[in-house]
């Protein structure tokens, strides 16, 4: 299991993008950061707008122009809120392997070979004879002189010849020599390009084929594909969680809906030339909570629209749909994740729908969806099916921590004891965000020794807890065994507890990756934390050990 944190600081989104292939969990990831920035620029863009209506040097005539613009992307807002059914009608969901693929070209330009030198004519010794004269005839040491001279400028002129010669022959050796230096610099370059090129698109391609072979894994991450392909406004959620059923063909999906504080609720903006100000006119509390219910009951309608239609391998039967919101109890004001509607639909029921033509709480109701009749309430609903968070390996816990206390050394603590402490420690680390800490069937082999779902939305899922009641410092297998577990159980996290310190090269090892490690010194400020006290004590322990 491959996965990438995809995140965009300035829209605040985060998603954590997760995968059997890590090259298809890249191009998945570089879609979803292009889909962000693309909504990002288009949100600068809104923002400069509004920053230049309110510079007041513009003239009134562009004042009102621009009041005017407001007016239009203010209805242009509401009037996609109200068309989100009907956009994905339009759409062809499947998803377009092709576009998948990599299919850039090498953009380095190749290094220019040097151009041969051109070398100045050999001197020649009868451009260098001398001229006598009469005299010269006559006084034959002025003729001497004359050759004298005469063959110390050739003799120059053949040194001058052959040191510019011998002068560009270097230069040129230099220059061909980094050239060659750059040319293989180059090509090494282009082929590993071309390799990790190939490489991406035949990770999509096997993808693909694993498909169209009906691969349980697969599927779930097409119709995580087609849901991520969905294009709606940037302050959406859009996040969610998808689980598919290979026996009954049944798909879970478990999606994050807007809060009502997220619509938009201008309508116009009015310049009043007289007071050189804006005026802007929004919709009502009655109107913002009937487009609220719209939209929730369409982007249901639209999700279960998106997925049969894109399941070309006809691998989907029906599709359970669970809209949650993650909004402010104003009874406790802490934010809550709560399930406000539900619905069940088989693929031949749905698919006979006239989706155009509908009104979606009619539709929705008709499905028999379970939802307040006023969705805006947020009243919660118990999910028709929830994905399953059951394993077999689970077992029953007790308590531990009551009989800990200064006296307690952890490092010779029974083993299942500890682990038992930890799920304790842990299940009220998670509490207050209404976590679940479970522990599993004890192993002594390293293995999982308990599993949290931590429901926040952002940082929350399945983190896989491993307990190490060890004496000796631990070393990189564990850390690597523990990062083995996280990818095989399709976890977000990884958390090593142990009762002694770890080795640098563990330490190294889970650098960048999804893994914390608490050694002992962390372990007994979680526990002090919670009310409890205990000691460590390694040489005790090894004592104690020997002793059995």
């Amino acid at each position: 299991m491959y996965w990438i944190e995809v995140k965009h600081e300035g829209l605040h989104k985060y998603r954590l993008i997760k995968g059997n292939d890590k090259f298809v969990v890249k191009q998945k990831a570089y879609l979803q950061e292009r889909q962000w920035n693309e909504m990002w620029e288009k949100k600068k863009e809104a923002e400069q707008k509004k920053l230049n209506r309110e510079n007041s040097a513009i003239e009134k005539a562009q004042k009102k122009s621009l009041a005017e613009l407001q007016t239009i992307e203010a209805l242009s807002q509401l009037d996609m809120i109200d068309k989100t059914l009907l956009y994905t009608l339009d759409v062809d969901d499947k998803i377009d392997w092709d576009a998948l693929k990599d299919n850039s070209k090498f953009k380095a330009p190749q290094p220019i070979s040097p151009q041969l030198p051109t070398y100045p004519p050999e001197p020649e010794k009868i451009n260098f004879e001398p001229k006598f004269g009469i005299l010269d005839k006559i006084i034959s040491s002025s003729k001497q002189k004359k050759i004298d001279t005469a063959n110390k400028l050739f003799e120059d002129a053949i040194n001058n010849w052959i040191k510019t010669t011998e002068g560009k022959k270097e230069q040129y050796n230099k220059e061909l020599a980094n050239y060659e230096k750059l040319l293989e610099n180059w090509k090494e370059k282009k082929k590993s390009f071309e390799l990790e090129k190939k490489d991406k698109n035949d990770a999509i391609e096997k993808k693909k084929e694993q498909y169209l072979a009906g691969e349980s894994q697969a599927i779930t991450e097409y119709c995580d594909m087609v849901l991520s392909n969905s294009v709606y406004p940037e302050y959406f959620p859009q996040e969610f969680e998808i689980e598919y059923n290979p026996i009954n063909q049944t798909l879970i999906v478990e999606y994050n809906l807007p809060d009502i504080s997220d619509m938009p609720t201008l309508k116009e903006v009015k310049y009043v030339a007289a007071k050189d100000d804006y005026k802007e006119s929004f919709i009502t509390e009655a109107s913002l909570r009937k487009m609220y219910d719209k939209l929730l009951y369409d982007i249901t309608l639209r999700t279960l629209h998106e997925l049969f239609e894109a399941d070309e391998v006809k691998a989907i039967e029906s599709i359970v749909f669970n809209g949650w919101v993650n909004s402010v109890n104003k009874a406790t004001g802490k934010n809550e994740d709560i399930c406000i509607l539900s619905v069940q639909t088989n693929k031949e029921e749905f698919m006979e729908i006239n989706l155009r033509m509908v009104d979606s709480k009619t539709c929705f109701k008709n499905l028999k969806g379970i939802g307040s009749s006023k969705l805006f309430s947020l009243t919660p609903i118990a999910p028709i099916l929830k994905i399953n968070r059951e394993d077999s390996r689970f077992v029953d816990s007790y308590s531990v921590t009551e009989n800990v206390d200064d006296q307690t050394n952890l490092a010779a603590m029974d083993w299942q004891d500890f682990e038992h402490l930890i799920r304790e420690l842990f299940e009220k680390e998670f509490n207050n965000s209404g976590g679940e800490v479970r522990i599993t069937r004890a192993s002594r082999d390293g293995g999982v020794d308990a599993i949290a779902f931590d429901p926040d939305p952002i940082r929350g899922g399945k983190i896989v807890i491993q307990a190490k009641r060890y004496t000796n410092v631990v070393g990189v297998s564990a850390v690597r065994d523990l990062y083995g577990t996280v990818m095989n159980e399709g976890a977000t996290k990884g958390i090593l507890v142990s009762t002694a310190d770890f080795g640098p090269d563990a330490y190294n090892f889970s650098k960048d990756k999804p893994l914390t490690l608490l050694n002992g010194s962390n372990l007994l400020h979680l526990l002090h934390k919670h009310g409890h006290r205990a000691k460590i004590d390694l040489k005790e322990a090894k004592l104690l050990m020997k002793d059995k």
